[in-house]
């Protein structure tokens, strides 16, 4: 089928996993463990290539790809030590408010330092698009970067280039940003990326079973630990609007009955610097068995966060450029409401599935 060419916008630790991958799976090495589909379309992980990327970091910019994923602040797993060069160069992006200002209190290992180089425009971005063939742009920024979100969602709206928002900004839930895309021939796939087997996955699943198995579900909550950069982001409780919406409205959606605002509680919960890329969910849901008879059920999920998203980064990626060929525009429901928390239109992970599925068949 082709090259898949994408572009990504900020290059942490979630793309440093996503980048390794693509060497890790090439040519079927590895017996694809851990990959929800080898081959989707005709599409497989090694014909995906980086052809251009934005980052703010003075460590990063100015390097190839290759290099820069390994660069601090970036504390992932390292799974693939030897990335070839891809013969990327990472350019300075749009900072907006895509950097929180508390991130300056901590040491430079643990923070960005936001490089001097000038910040590029609208038709910079769209030009750099446009000469590197980009197919799909994928959107890694900071949690509450709305200003930079909307700056790249422009971008790829100009250029025409599909777009698939990993964070919750919402993009492709939102009806006007939705209806720019679909009068433009564009496709997009959203909002916030849902792990492979992360905490709002599996919440899900066991609130959906609860449902099914007609368990009421009385009251739950989600606390989550980390110590990477996206957790140092989010202690500044500001930017987390959108992301404990999003959290919230993902489990809520799947449950019998929605529950009170005072009886769920979803969401990060603190910063543990010695965690690194290790994400710690506890969860805990407080039911009524037959006859009225309390149950409640603890877990505790333990994950390297940025790997639990790559395999569904690549799904998507290729369900982006599966569209595009098909001159597919606007919201892709099905990939959205498959591998997101907060897509446009919500469904359960077995239906979803089965759309998705049902997608990548259609001729």
């Amino acid at each position: 089928m082709g090259t898949i060419r994408i572009a990504i916008i900020g290059v942490g630790n979630c793309a440093s996993s996503l980048v390794q991958g693509l060497e890790h799976y090439r040519e079927g090495a590895n017996d694809m463990v851990g990959l929800m589909h080898w081959d989707m379309g005709g599409y497989r992980p090694a014909d995906i290539k980086v052809v251009a990327a934005w980052d703010v970091d003075s460590r990063k910019v100015g390097r190839d790809v290759a290099d820069a994923i390994f660069a601090k602040p970036n504390c992932t797993a390292v799974f693939a030590p030897n990335v070839p060069a891809t013969g990327t160069v990472v350019k300075m992006g749009a900072v907006l408010d895509g950097v929180a200002e508390h991130m300056a209190d901590y040491k430079d290992e643990r923070t960005f330092i936001v490089a001097n180089d000038t910040q590029p425009s609208k038709d910079e971005v769209v030009a750099e698009l446009r000469a590197s063939g980009a197919d799909v742009l994928m959107n890694y920024l900071p949690v509450g970067s709305q200003q930079a979100t909307e700056f790249y969602a422009e971008c790829a709206l100009e250029a025409g280039v599909a777009f698939v928002n990993n964070i919750p900004v919402f993009i492709a839930s939102n009806p006007e940003w939705a209806a720019r895309f679909e009068a433009a021939g564009v496709p997009i796939i959203g909002d916030d990326i849902k792990a492979q087997l992360g905490a709002t996955i599996v919440h899900r699943v066991l609130t959906d079973l609860f449902a099914k198995r007609g368990v009421k579900l009385d009251r739950t909550y989600q606390l989550n630990t980390g110590g990477n950069t996206d957790f140092l982001n989010m202690s500044n409780h500001r930017r987390l609007a959108s992301k404990k919406v999003s959290k919230t409205e993902a489990v809520q959606s799947v449950a019998a009955e929605r529950l009170e605002d005072d009886n769920v509680h979803i969401g990060p919960s603190d910063y543990v610097p010695w965690q690194n890329d290790n994400k710690v969910c506890f969860l805990r849901m407080e039911g009524q068995l037959f006859g009225g008879v309390p149950m409640n059920l603890e877990l505790r999920l333990s994950v390297e966060d940025s790997p639990n998203s790559a395999g569904v980064a690549i799904d998507m990626i290729r369900c982006a450029k599966i569209a595009r060929d098909r001159g597919m525009r606007g919201v892709i429901d099905p990939a959205s409401a498959y591998f997101c928390k907060h897509p446009r239109t919500q469904m359960t992970d077995d239906l979803a599935q089965t759309e998705v599925e049902r997608f990548i068949a259609a001729a």
